[in-house]
C-alpha cells in the first residue's frame, strides 16, 4: 500500500467511526467556510479538520469542519467539506486533493464544489453565480504528479468530461425552470492569493476564461482521477474586466459574495434535489 493510500485510509476511517449515518451517502458538497446557502442544512455532527487523521501543516488547519448534514427540505443526508485547503497557504497539491480521496473512500459518487470567484466575462456581473463547464490550470502544478497509484485512479485520467455533462445538463434545467439567471462559464484557475493586473485580466479573458479562482482545479482534477463525477458553481465577488479594472474593499467584496449566496439559496434545495 503506497504512503497516499495509507493517509487516505486513515482520515476515512476515522470519519466511519463518527458517522451518524446508517445509509451510502453518494454526494457531498465541498465550499469555502460558512458560505449562506449552508442554513439550508441541518448539521447533525461537526468534525473539525484539525481532529481527522493524518494531521497536515498550514496555518489555517483549525479553518473548517467536515459535516455530517441533511436537506431541510426533504432530509437528505450529505457530507459538507466546510472550509478548504488552499494552495496559496502552503499546503502541497497532494493534500488539497486528499479530501476528495477521502470522500471516494467514503462512498461518495459525486461532488458539488463551490466556489468564490472573480468574472473576466464584461456581460457577467458581480453578486451572480457561475456554472461551470470547463477550466483552464494556470496554477502550474496539479496533484498527479508524483507517483501514481492505480488503485486510487489512472495515471493518465481523461479530461474531456471534467464536469460531468448530464450534472451540468441537469443543474442547468433546473436553474432554467425556476428562471434563475445564472452564467455558464470557463474557469480560469491560478496560485494567489494577490489579486489579478490589468495584463493578466486581458490575457485570461484571450485564452478563454470566464471567471478566475485559485481552488477549483485541482479538487476537480481529483474527482476525475478517482471517478468521482462533478459539477461545480462560482460565487462572483470581484469584476477583473480588462480596462475597467479598480481596487475593491474587503467590505464590498464581502458584500457582492452574500449577494451571490443568498441568490443561490433560493435554488440550491432545488438543485440538490435534481442533482
Amino acid at each position: 500500500m503506497t504512503e497516499q493510500k495509507k493517509r487516505i485510509s486513515e482520515s476515512a476511517e476515522y470519519l466511519k467511526s463518527r458517522n451518524p449515518f446508517q445509509e451510502k451517502i453518494d454526494v457531498a458538497i465541498i465550499t469555502y467556510k460558512d458560505p449562506l446557502f449552508l442554513k439550508e442544512f441541518r448539521i447533525v455532527r461537526k468534525v473539525k479538520y484539525s481532529d481527522i487523521p493524518p494531521a497536515l501543516e498550514s496555518s489555517d488547519m483549525n479553518e473548517g469542519d467536515f459535516l455530517f448534514a441533511a436537506l431541510r427540505s426533504n432530509g437528505k443526508n450529505v457530507f459538507i467539506m466546510n472550509g478548504r485547503f488552499n494552495f496559496y497557504n502552503g499546503y502541497s497539491m497532494r493534500d488539497l486533493a486528499h479530501p476528495i480521496y477521502v470522500l471516494k473512500s467514503l462512498g461518495v459518487k459525486t461532488v458539488i464544489i463551490i466556489d468564490e470567484v472573480g468574472h473576466l466575462n464584461p456581460r457577467f456581473s458581480v453578486g451572480s453565480v457561475a456554472l461551470i463547464y470547463d477550466h483552464i490550470n494556470l496554477m502550474a502544478d496539479n496533484p498527479l504528479i508524483g507517483e501514481n497509484d492505480n488503485s486510487i485512479g489512472p495515471r493518465f485520467p481523461d479530461m474531456s468530461n471534467a464536469y460531468d455533462e448530464s450534472l451540468y445538463s441537469k443543474a442547468e434545467k433546473c436553474m432554467l425552470e425556476q428562471k434563475y439567471k445564472f452564467h455558464s462559464a470557463v474557469y480560469l484557475g491560478t496560485v494567489g492569493p494577490e489579486s489579478e493586473t490589468e495584463a493578466e485580466c486581458r490575457f485570461y479573458r484571450e485564452i478563454g476564461g470566464d471567471v478566475v479562482g485559485y481552488s477549483l482545479v485541482p479538487e476537480n482534477i481529483a474527482a476525475v482521477h478517482s471517478g468521482l463525477k462533478c459539477v461545480a458553481f462560482g460565487m462572483i465577488s470581484r469584476e477583473l474586466v480588462a480596462d475597467r479594472l479598480k481596487e475593491i474593499s474587503g467590505s464590498e467584496k464581502k458584500s457582492n459574495l452574500t449577494k451571490a449566496e443568498k441568490s443561490f439559496s433560493q435554488v440550491f434545495a432545488s438543485l440538490m434535489n435534481s442533482i
